[in-house]
């Protein structure tokens, strides 16, 4: 089987890539009977030149491969008939945006593969960025905090190397005695932690966090059961809170009111009660300066979260009273950080963990004749139709732009 490492093609340009050369030369090690190509590109971190001394072809032809992995989606002129892809897709949640491109897709018979919907047979997903996010997100944080009182002034997380550089840049500011509170458990909130914890900020517990007072900076880690409860007071479950969203109420305020940065790393399911609302944000109470909302979910649970931002700009202001974006320096703005494509600016990391995800869990399931149903899960299209876990797409595919 022949698989490529095609070009990204997206606007801005992405310089992440599945595999890096080292990485895909234990692929290649790994698993000798498939064959692996490289499509030219001059916007990767990895050069072509690194590719090629690794020992692999490079070049602007890989349409005699089966299966192309790429990262953003590819522009509709690029995509190949009756091939496999794997690439962000932005397709499985209905975005308006990307109709056309699945319906390319099915008209060009071609197997889509979204990394979103590569997971477990529990439905935990297998592979993603999200890590990086978590770790960007917290340094652009701490950025945004700098600018905002003018404490410090790191560089930007896009013109370090690495997530080393990021921690040594953030080992270097002097930190007030402010209260952090970081939400999630997944792999956005661990990418996070492990940032706060490199800088040796101490982890106290949620009855410390919200009833003492500290000389120094502080974090606290919270779940869904600490910023929600249900209706009726019981205390049940995780689970209980996952199948019977709309039985719970928020109680995020409690958190709020003794927040000073509030790092936002959770995964937020449609029911679930929202965080704060822009009536919360208006009170005296509410306490939260800067908000690096890494999860993003714009017109959703956290009311501050008024767009996703850019790599380029990508600090804005929120008025309480007036709802509406202004200078984040300004006296009463609460500053948010809500760039969406955070693991962008850690190129060579974000590349390097992905292929790692990549090679353990996917690789492996196309010479094992899919024991663990890992591609059978996670196939969007066949034979120029939706496949049957996917079916609810198909409104969203006649409907016309």
């Amino acid at each position: 089987m022949k698989f490529a490492i095609i070009k990204e093609r997206k606007n801005p340009p992405d310089r992440r890539v599945v595999f890096s050369p080292a990485k895909l030369a234990e692929a290649e090690t790994q698993f000798p009977e498939a064959t692996f190509k490289v499509e030219l590109s001059d916007i990767r971190f990895f050069s072509d030149e690194a590719y090629k001394k690794a020992g692999f072809e490079v070049t602007n032809d890989v349409s005699d491969c089966d299966v192309m992995i790429g990262v953003k989606e590819v522009p509709i002129e690029a995509l190949i008939p009756n091939k496999k892809y794997f690439f962000f897709s932005h397709t499985i949640k209905k975005q308006p945006y990307n109709r056309k491109l699945l319906q390319a897709i099915l008209e060009k018979n071609i197997e889509l593969y979204d990394y979103e919907t590569i997971v477990n047979n529990q439905g935990f997903r297998l592979i993603g960025f999200g890590y990086y996010a978590g770790i960007v997100g917290v340094y652009n944080g701490f950025r945004a905090w700098g600018l905002k009182f003018d404490s410090w002034n790191l560089p930007k997380a896009g013109t370090l190397p690495n997530q080393e550089a990021l921690i040594t840049e953030l080992n270097k500011i002097k930190l007030p005695a402010i209260k952090i509170l970081l939400t999630g458990s997944g792999k956005v909130s661990n990418g996070a932690q492990h940032m706060l914890d490199a800088m040796r900020i101490k982890k106290v517990s949620v009855h410390d966090y919200l009833n003492n007072s500290f000389s120094e900076a502080v974090y606290c880690k919270i779940d869904v059961l600490d910023y929600n409860k249900r209706k009726d007071g019981k205390v049940i479950d995780v689970f209980d809170f996952f199948n019977n969203p709309q039985d719970y109420e928020s109680n995020f305020m409690r958190f709020a009111k003794v927040t000073d940065y509030y790092i936002a790393g959770h995964f937020y399911g449609n029911d679930a009660p929202h965080f704060y609302t822009k009536q919360d944000v208006k009170s005296p109470h509410f306490n939260i300066k800067v908000v690096a909302d890494i999860s993003c979910d714009v017109n959703g649970p956290i009311a501050t979260t008024l767009r996703a931002s850019t790599i380029l700009d990508p600090i804005y202001g929120y008025d309480p009273q007036t709802e509406t974006e202004t200078d984040f320096k300004s006296e009463n703005a609460i500053a948010v950080m809500s760039v969406d494509n955070l693991p962008c600016e850690l190129p060579k990391d974000a590349s390097e963990g992905f292929g790692e995800q990549f090679l353990q869990h996917v690789i492996p399931a196309f010479f094992n004749n899919d024991v663990d149903g890992v591609l059978q899960r996670a196939k969007i299209t066949e034979n120029g139709r939706l496949t049957e876990r996917f079916k609810y797409l198909q409104d969203y595919v006649n409907e016309k732009q």
